[in-house]
């Protein structure tokens, strides 16, 4: 299974627009989340109309939250979405035999086991999770809550009993041009991502969905523009997600 986690403000300003690159996403089988640390005023209505949107292209959730509360939704939002995409494939492979009956239908043993091979597999099933973090300038101020939610992100990754990769990007990057950054590869180390806030610097416009192509990129062939990672990482994937076709 494989995750875009953005988190950003929203209010996208530079190249592409994030709403058709989420779509695209969806269609290469990459479900994108958007966590929204917005402001209040008009800034923040618009940030938070786009942050819905990018979601919903993208075949995934979107949530607003404060910094306060940041740990918190993202772990929920990737928790969530596994247990949905899950579902889905279940659904759709249950139609077939079902054929336009719901699973409802079935008597309540047979129901329970539907469940139960839903939460087995949401537990076991590689997870790809792309972070990627609005380095613009308006998002400097909650940088902290940002560090400290992804801290917690990687210990709940930690605790599934399947394989957890995770990549980070940020955006925008120190030069012209440059849409989106590799901070780190594909990683089962996910204590690595600790290291890249000591190298952050806010700056620029918003790229995001310039950015969000990057990262599409970077799931397609593991590098970006053709190199890896800042720090040299970049692990390849370590096998299919267990329900290979029927995950979309």
């Amino acid at each position: 299974m494989k995750q875009i986690m953005l988190i950003t403000d929203g209010c996208s300003n530079v190249g592409e627009s994030p709403v058709m690159a989420a779509a695209l996403a969806r269609q290469e089988g990459i479900t994108v989340n958007v966590v929204g640390v917005v402001d209040y005023g008009t800034i923040g209505e618009l940030g938070s109309i786009e942050i819905e949107e990018i979601a919903r292209s993208g075949g995934g959730m979107s949530r607003l939250t404060g910094t306060e509360k940041l740990a918190q939704t993202m772990q929920m939002l990737t928790r969530k979405t596994v247990v949905q995409t899950i579902q889905q494939a279940v659904g759709k492979e249950l139609k077939q035999i079902l054929g336009e009956s719901s699973v409802e239908v079935l008597p309540p043993e047979q129901r329970a086991e539907v469940v139960e091979v839903i939460d087995e597999l949401s537990e076991n099933s590689p997870l790809q999770v792309a972070l990627l973090i609005d380095a613009s300038a308006s998002m400097k101020p909650k940088l902290a809550a940002v560090e400290e939610a992804i801290r917690d992100m990687m210990l709940s990754l930690g605790a599934r009993k399947g394989s957890s990769q995770l990549a980070v990007f940020h955006f925008p990057g120190a030069h012209s041009g440059e849409d989106a950054v590799l901070d780190i590869g594909w990683t089962s180390n996910l204590g690595s991502a600790r290291s890249i806030f000591q190298r952050l610097t806010m700056r620029g416009a918003t790229p995001t969905g310039p950015a969000i192509l990057k990262v599409i990129e970077f799931f397609r062939y593991g590098t970006l523009n053709g190199h890896g990672a800042r720090n040299g990482s970049d692990e390849k994937g370590e096998g299919e997600a267990m329900l290979g076709d029927y995950v979309v």
